[in-house]
């Protein structure tokens, strides 16, 4: 079936899964970013020291989680200012609920680093494996990659 530009912008692309943390005495749910999101996730991850474009490494994966944990609702249970404190939380809950919002958001969250680009003013997440220099969205996490973290800068 060929899509139009109505059939895409009405379709509910954005899924929805439920993450048992038992370290928090339950569950949430977490849903895929939008594109918007993820490109306003992605800018996150740097920020201007002296001029330039930095990563910025601290709490990425509070980043991440406070951007896809939602409420029953569809809305976000947390706002960017909760991120400090929710980086203080366990770290294997954040990873398995992180594992399944970068799962969810097309993002390789194993091998994540941080490209800047210094002439554009941006920052790139991408696959530390990758040669290209590419983003890579393809070769998302699969459920027993629990054990990977995020690679430092």
């Amino acid at each position: 079936m060929l899509l139009n530009r109505d059939d895409i912008l009405k379709a509910d692309d954005r899924p929805i899964e439920t993450v048992p943390v038992p370290e928090w005495g339950g569950e949430v749910l977490v849903r895929g970013m939008s594109g918007e999101g993820r490109n306003e996730y992605e800018a996150s991850l740097a920020i201007m020291r002296g001029g330039q474009l930095v990563p910025e490494v601290s709490n990425t994966l509070a980043k991440l989680v406070a951007r896809c944990i939602v409420g029953e609702d569809g809305e976000p249970v947390f706002s960017q200012s909760d991120v400090h404190a929710l980086g203080q939380k366990s770290a294997a809950a954040l990873e398995r609920v992180g594992n399944a919002a970068a799962r969810l958001s097309g993002i390789s969250i194993g091998e994540l680093e941080v490209e800047v680009d210094l002439e554009k003013g941006s920052a790139l997440v991408q696959d530390a494996s990758s040669t290209s220099g590419s983003r890579s969205s393809s070769d998302a996490p699969s459920g027993n990659s629990s054990r990977r973290r995020p690679a430092a800068s």
